[in-house]
């Protein structure tokens, strides 16, 4: 890989994601900048540039991929064309940062891989959860033996459908042929990294995915079951159908020597109780750009000055637990 001494990125796909959670982040973080955003409607393109002091817009992503002077590509697309747009990235000789899911399916991230493999790109995921404070502080808690020996981790998540649900024509993350799946795809592959990241890769994958509600196509309602190498059980439960009084959105760590609770999407808060510690109750405040944490880690790798822990091999492993479970 390539050492770079500034990250000159093109964004393709300047939507509502890019616009909060990812661009200003790479505007303001030193030695990084924006030189070119793309997007299929031009109007909108131009206004975002506009908005965003970015110097160069675009409605063809050829002209990103052209420019000598940009050495990093953020593919802030639907699923359907991060493996497209990696494949032409990596021709290119320009790392990628690319959106999650990292793709539609494993199929598909093998294939990323290969391509980035071959032509000695960086691939980078953006499971940003990775980064954020109180997330790394359940990991330290983790490692540290504070919960005693990891014996077995739940996921539960259940919500009311979504109003943009009573279109599924307009909503292309409950379109299969985009999203992969449908809300567990973009929803769940948050918690299933994360525990990916706590524990190490998931083993012994089992789901069970079946649509109750009939609002779309894909599965509204899932269930799953899995290992650790290190001989702890997990188990998640997933609910995008449920009564809004049946709200919940927590993922319980149970060790010898304690617990954890908290929320992968509600809140910053970490609460438990430890034999060696007692009640434990941490809140953190969170980055106004929710990626910035990530793209520092993604930046730092890029200059030679750190690593980042969210790539495509790690990504990878959390679309085959997805495909597993809704297989």
């Amino acid at each position: 890989m390539k050492v770079l001494n500034e990250v000159v990125w093109g964004i393709i796909g300047a939507g509502n994601v890019c616009e909060r959670k990812s661009m200003p982040a790479m505007q303001i973080i030193p030695h990084s900048r924006v030189k070119c955003v793309m997007r299929r409607n031009a109007d909108a393109c131009r206004d975002f540039a506009l908005r965003h002091d970015i110097p160069e817009w675009t409605n063809e992503a050829a002209k990103i991929f052209r420019d000598p002077q940009i050495n990093a590509v953020y593919i802030a697309t639907p699923p359907d064309t991060h493996a497209y747009y990696t494949g032409l990235a990596a021709a290119a000789g320009k790392a990628v940062y690319v959106e999650k899911p990292m793709a539609r399916n494993y199929a598909e991230c093998r294939e990323m891989l290969r391509v980035c493999t071959k032509a000695d790109v960086p691939l980078f995921v953006a499971y940003y959860r990775r980064m954020l404070p109180h997330f790394r502080r359940v990991k330290e808690l983790i490692d540290g033996g504070t919960i005693g020996t990891i014996c077995s981790v739940h996921i539960e998540f259940y919500r009311p459908p979504y109003a943009e649900d009573s279109r599924p024509e307009k909503n292309w993350r409950i379109q299969p042929a985009i999203s992969g799946g449908g809300h567990f795809h973009d929803l769940a592959s948050h918690q299933l990294d994360l525990m990916d990241f706590f524990m190490g890769p998931l083993k012994r994958v089992r789901g069970i995915a079946v649509n109750r509600a009939g609002l779309y196509t894909p599965a509204d309602t899932v269930s799953a079951s899995f290992s650790f190498s290190g001989g702890a059980a997990g188990s998640g439960s997933w609910c995008f159908v449920a009564p809004e009084e049946r709200t919940a959105d927590e993922i319980s760590i149970i060790g010898t020597g304690g617990s954890l609770n908290f929320s992968t999407f509600a809140h910053a808060r970490i609460e438990g109780i430890s034999e060696s510690r007692g009640v434990l109750r941490e809140e953190y405040v969170l980055p106004s750009h929710i990626q910035e944490f990530l793209i520092r880690t993604v930046i730092a790798e890029l200059r030679g000055e750190g690593r980042c822990p969210s790539k495509g091999k790690s990504a990878a492993r959390t679309t085959l637990a997805m495909d597993l479970i809704c297989s």
